[in-house]
Parts: C-alpha cells; sequence; structure tokens
C-alpha cells in the first residue's frame, strides 16, 4: 500500500466514532446507553481483577470502550452490492450468512468486519447488513409496488461510489479522500423523517410486515441501533429500567456464565418517531432501538453443534418465543440445559469446545520436541479465550422480533438461499470458523517459531 493511503483500519475508526457521534444527535437515549455500559463495565473490573487482567494479556481491554455494532437493511441486491463496496474502502469484509425467515423476518443477511486480529484490535466496528427478501412477500401486487419504490430511490451519494471506486481503481485513499468519504458515507445512514410513500402505501406495506416498510418507505437504511459491549449483561439490563430505559423480556442467547461464550444481547425497546408521509400525512414509525452485547469466547463447530442442541432444548420446554410472559421459566429453562456445556476454559481447551490464542510466558528451556500440551502444562504457553466476533441468527431475530411487536409475522418457511445472497451481494461470504482457526493458527506457530529460535530447532507443534 502507498505510504499516502490512508489504512482502512484508521478510516474505520474514522467512521464508528462518526457514527456513533451522529447516532448519540439522533437518539439521545444511545448516550445513556453508554454512560450505562461505561459504568457497569467500571465496576465490573475493579470487583474481578482476574478478568481485568486476562482482558489486558488479550489487549481486548484497549478496544472495549470504542466496541461497536450496527445494524442495517437494505431493500435490492444493487444496494447490497455497492454496501459491500463501501465498506471494503473501510476494511470490512461479509462474514457469515444468516437466514432470519424461519423466525418470521422475511430477510437473509451477513456481517461486515474486519477479518484479522489485528485490524480487529484497532478497530472493532461490525455492522450486520439484511436484504430484505420481496420474493417472500406473497401479495404479488404489493411485491411489485415494493420492487418500484426500491428501484426509484438511491441509497448513496454519487460522490461516495466515486470515492469507492476511486479506492478500487487505485488501491486506496489519501487522507482527503478518506475523510470526505467518511463524511460522504456517513450520509446514507441517517435518519430521514419523510417517508418517499404515501400513508395508505405505508399502511399497506406495514400491513405485509413491518420490517418490509421500515425498508421500502424511507430514503435509504437508516441505522437502528448501535451497539456497545458490556462486561456484564445481566447488570446492564438490571440497571436500565432503574434509569427509566423500557428494556427487552429476555437476554438473547446463552445464559450467564463463568466462562461467557459467544453472544448474549438485549435492547430498550423500538422508538415512536413522527413521520412525515408522501402528500403531507402525518404519522410515526417504529424502527430504532438502543441494544447491548456481552461478548464471550468463539465455539468450534463441535462446541456450536453443542450450543444449537442446548438451545433448541432449553426452547422446546416453552409455549412460543421467549417473551414478557415466559420470561422466568425460559431463563430457568435456559439454565437448566446449559449445565450440560463446560463453563471452564480448561476443559472449553481440552474438548475442542472454543477457540482460543497462544501466548508466550516468558519462561526459558522449552525442550525441542516437546508437543504444545507438555508446553502448555510445564508453563511455556499460555492460552486466553478468543473473542467472538459474530452474530447468532436466533438472536437477531429474537432483538428483530421484540421491537417489531408481538404480533410480527411468523408463518415464512425456512428460505436459506446463500447462493442467492451472494449472488446479490456480489462475492462470497467467508467462513467465520475458518476465520477463527487462521487466528488460533497463526498465534500457535508464533508462539512454536519463538520457543524453537529459543531452543536451537524446531518446536513440535
Amino acid at each position: 500500500m502507498s505510504q499516502n493511503f490512508v489504512n482502512p483500519d484508521q478510516i474505520r475508526a474514522w467512521f464508528s466514532r462518526a457514527m456513533s457521534d451522529m447516532y448519540k444527535s439522533e437518539v439521545p437515549l444511545y448516550d445513556t446507553l453508554l454512560d450505562l455500559v461505561a459504568q457497569v463495565n467500571a465496576k465490573t473490573l475493579a470487583a474481578q481483577p482476574e478478568l481485568a487482567a486476562q482482558l489486558a494479556r488479550t489487549g481486548e481491554i484497549e478496544r472495549l470502550d470504542i466496541e461497536r455494532h450496527g445494524a442495517i437493511r437494505v431493500g435490492t441486491a444493487q444496494e447490497l452490492s455497492n454496501m459491500r463496496r463501501v465498506f471494503a474502502v473501510m476494511g470490512m469484509q461479509p462474514v457469515g450468512y444468516y437466514d432470519l425467515s424461519p423466525a418470521g423476518v422475511p430477510v437473509h443477511s451477513t456481517a461486515f468486519r474486519a477479518t484479522h486480529e489485528a485490524s480487529l484490535q484497532a478497530s472493532p466496528f461490525r455492522v450486520f447488513t439484511s436484504l430484505l427478501r420481496l420474493e417472500l412477500i406473497d401479495d404479488e401486487a404489493l411485491r411489485e409496488k415494493a420492487a418500484r419504490i426500491l428501484a426509484a430511490r438511491q441509497i448513496f451519494t454519487d460522490r461516495a461510489l466515486k470515492l469507492a471506486a476511486r479506492f478500487e481503481a487505485q488501491g486506496g485513499l489519501d487522507e482527503v479522500d478518506a475523510r470526505e468519504f467518511v463524511a460522504e458515507a456517513l450520509h446514507t445512514f441517517r435518519w430521514h423523517s419523510e417517508a418517499t410513500v404515501s400513508l395508505a402505501d405505508y399502511q399497506e406495506l406495514h400491513g405485509q410486515h413491518r420490517l418490509i416498510a421500515d425498508v421500502v418507505a424511507f430514503k435509504g437504511p437508516h441505522i437502528n441501533h448501535l451497539t456497545p459491549r458490556t462486561l456484564d449483561i445481566d447488570e446492564a439490563q438490571a440497571e436500565m429500567p432503574r434509569r427509566g430505559v423500557s428494556a427487552k423480556a429476555v437476554i438473547e442467547g446463552p445464559p450467564p456464565r463463568k466462562c461467557p461464550i459467544l453472544l448474549r444481547q438485549t435492547s430498550f425497546k423500538a422508538l415512536e418517531e413522527a413521520v412525515r408521509f408522501a402528500g403531507s400525512d402525518a404519522g410515526s414509525h417504529t424502527a430504532r432501538f438502543g441494544e447491548i452485547e456481552q461478548r464471550g469466547v468463539a465455539l468450534t463447530r463441535k462446541g456450536r453443534a453443542l450450543y444449537d442442541h442446548l438451545l433448541d432444548l432449553a426452547r422446546s420446554r416453552i409455549s412460543g418465543a421467549p417473551n414478557e410472559g415466559n420470561a422466568d421459566a425460559y431463563m430457568r429453562n435456559l439454565q437448566d440445559s446449559f449445565a450440560a456445556f463446560p463453563d471452564d476454559y480448561e476443559q472449553l481447551h481440552a474438548q475442542g469446545l472454543a477457540y482460543f490464542r497462544y501466548f508466550l510466558t516468558g519462561k526459558q528451556g522449552a525442550e525441542p520436541d516437546a508437543d504444545l500440551q507438555t508446553l502448555i502444562a510445564q508453563g511455556h504457553i499460555r492460552f486466553e479465550p478468543l473473542v467472538y466476533e459474530d452474530f447468532l441468527p436466533v438472536s437477531a431475530a429474537g432483538i428483530f422480533q421484540s421491537n417489531l411487536g408481538d404480533k410480527a409475522q411468523a408463518e415464512y418457511a425456512q428460505n436459506a438461499s446463500q447462493a442467492a445472497f451472494e449472488q446479490a451481494l456480489g462475492a462470497k461470504v467467508q467462513d467465520e470458523l475458518a476465520l477463527y482457526q487462521d487466528t488460533q493458527d497463526r498465534s500457535l506457530a508464533a508462539c512454536l517459531q519463538a520457543l524453537g529460535a529459543q531452543a536451537g530447532s524446531p518446536v513440535a507443534a
């Protein structure tokens, strides 16, 4: 990369900060959420020095206050493809495929994020990006109307697309162009209180599904939440109502654990916001909300299979999806079911259930023919949990449903179509498990190389 080009990690950091500032001005409760999370994190670190030490060793402590993920919903293949191009300028690639249709949400999705651990440490900004599936609208006339409305809009400024093209052509952007790109790209994610459709058309779209109205009826894919990372989501959940914030009934994901796994999420209820419709009719729209997440260790394929089995078991013991009426029973079922999942990093490592990063301890005298387990046992190498950077389809659907209302349509059959999504995207999505494996392998190779150099010959893997 030319020395004149700004590192995409830096562009992403600038954009993340600009997005956060914009969202603070648009949704004041978001600022309340940031303050709440900062206080919970400080309290947790003070009460758990071993956790503070772990985060310091892995470098996560340095990214904690800047960690965010956003979520957007686009309406067409062209919008998704251009979104990929825009995020590429920020060093963000599509990772994972998520089908939310079984939960009654007519979208499929990917997460745009950095893929190398060094880039994630520099700026762990992610955007969960969903594509509306017009083919799931059963009313043909309404489906065609929605397609016409979407075809008439342009969600990116001309300048943003020109700068993305310049990035592609020359392999980077200089600082002047990079800062202009951030400002131009930000316009795509702004809230617009003027709808592009009449009140009657909005109501028709809304009657099919609230999310369809959210995607189709506006000028662009307003960011609908921006999520900070907490170290204790149960404390954050309890604190929200103390601050006058209405929290959703159930924390999505696994139950509380000593060794957190994957992802837990909660949110405050979506805001009802005033909207002016075409023809000057006034009304309101409910879409944007505030979310908090707690991230744990990434699970291997074996670990994910166990997680999915235990989650299905817990959900099968209640009637319907988790909600305010069955929240207590569901959480008890969840805790009981997950008693079968080891809650100890040593066991997670020994059983191959989770991914880890390896670090040298500084101890000298490793034997040249020692294997990994021996090197760990003798204190030459330690392992630390590798943080989960992605999302959970059931949890994402649960967050959507909580903020779309309990009566949101839930009648779509399973309609996973990764090939169709990738065709719209214009690229393949990356396998998140392969990325975790690469990170784990790189950390181990670096340790073994360093120990081999100390020992004067290669150390066994």
